[in-house]
């Protein structure tokens, strides 16, 4: 949007296309903006726009905007407590004569957004929770979209194929605000349908991304759905097989066994030598390979490709190829930097956070570092190609 274009938003103060802000003290004012125009109830198809650093009468606040402001008013896109991910530019303008950050925010082609598990919307000049009817308005606007993989309904699947007693026990109150559950008023179709398991035009259908997170049975339909495991006597892959698993299921469970089965195959070390206590080492740190495995879970390609995600176990290192190369604005140079992250599964990684496995977006790679060097192993190595990723981790000598 130009200078003109916010200006006359600006100054328009009935507009609830608009929201303006003093400062950036108040950040869950200011996501919970973010998601009500993101939710874009009044059907604008149209951006809503965040001010800061202006008076709620248009008055100029004179509010300083640092470098660290615009770093912090960023991380509100992927700090993973609006989801899914809303589409939003952060920048730093000057209107007439005064400074302020903007916050740019597209309409969401997937709503409802919720913003710590609940949906908000604009209503007239107002933000407020979402009625039961305005959801479902909302995901009414799902229909004839382009609609991303994960969200495309089965037409060869029922809802007799999601397991409704996990939806129901571990899944709706890891991802919903107590007070919407003990509404309890809407129907299994209409949860189903708002956390888009399941498709809006009738029959309802499971999608993709409920198949993977509750279906019966995820291979029947994304055959790629697991993690291949193979752990080698040895440094080559004609050594000697020691063990060999499938880790399959709905998510809960093959995120669940995904981790026993790391925490399992890690030797510990103890030094009784060079300290006064016992101090036990781990050949490699588990939150490092939780981190590198559940990305390659999160990020990989379920749609054009029926590969597995690979761990292979060797004496020396582990190797986990993820089949997916670089997806939007990652590319094989900017890999792994700091701050440089897009999501090919952007619900799918929605889910992940709900269930606790994933804490914050985009800094997983980062953090396998940090913990590998803070273990003694050697620096993490990455293969990028355009059909998949290869991480390679080295055990500690």
């Amino acid at each position: 949007m130009n200078n003109e274009e916010l200006e006359a938003l600006l100054r328009d103060l009935e507009s609830d296309r608009v929201e303006r802000k003093a400062s950036i003290a108040d950040r869950n004012a200011m996501r919970q903006a973010v998601c009500a125009f993101a939710n874009d109830l009044a059907n604008h198809q149209k951006p809503g726009v965040l001010f800061i650093g202006v008076n709620d009468d248009g008055s100029c606040a004179n509010f300083p905007i640092t470098d660290k402001d615009l770093r912090t008013l960023s991380d509100i896109r992927s700090d993973g407590n609006i989801l899914p991910f809303p589409s939003m530019i952060v920048q730093k303008r000057t209107i007439s004569g005064c400074q302020l950050a903007v916050i740019v925010v597209e309409p969401s082609d997937a709503p409802p957004v919720r913003f710590n598990g609940r949906v908000w919307v604009r209503v007239g000049p107002r933000k407020a929770t979402a009625t039961q009817q305005e959801e479902n308005r909302l995901a009414e606007k799902r229909r004839a979209k382009d609609l991303p993989f994960d969200l495309k309904p089965l037409v060869s699947a029922s809802l007799n194929d999601l397991d409704l007693e996990v939806f129901r026990r571990v899944y709706l109150p890891s991802s919903l605000a107590i007070e919407i559950l003990e509404e309890n008023q809407r129907s299994p179709e209409q949860q189903l349908t708002s956390m888009r398991f399941a498709s809006v035009e009738p029959p309802l259908k499971p999608t993709i991304l409920g198949v993977l997170v509750i279906g019966n049975d995820p291979r029947q339909f994304v055959p790629g759905a697991y993690i291949q495991f193979l752990r080698i006597e040895g440094t080559e892959l004609t050594d000697p097989i020691k063990d060999q698993k499938e880790i399959d299921g709905l998510l809960p469970d093959l995120l669940r066994l995904l981790d026993e089965t790391l925490q399992v195959n890690i030797a510990i070390a103890s030094d009784l030598t060079t300290q006064p206590v016992e101090l036990q080492q781990p050949d490699y740190p588990i939150v490092a390979l939780q981190q590198l495995t559940r990305n390659a879970v999160m990020h990989r390609d379920y749609e054009t490709t029926n590969a597995p995600v690979r761990i292979t176990w060797f004496n020396d290192r582990i190797e986990i190829q993820n089949p997916g190369g670089p997806f939007g604005q990652v590319n094989k140079l900017n890999f792994g930097q700091p701050g440089i992250t897009d999501y090919r599964n952007p619900h799918l990684a929605e889910v992940m956070k709900n269930l606790g496995y994933a804490q914050r977006f985009g800094v997983g790679i980062q953090l396998a570092r940090q913990q590998l060097q803070k273990n003694g192993n050697p620096p993490l190595e990455l293969v990028v190609e355009d059909t998949h990723v290869l991480a390679i981790v080295r055990k500690r000598s």
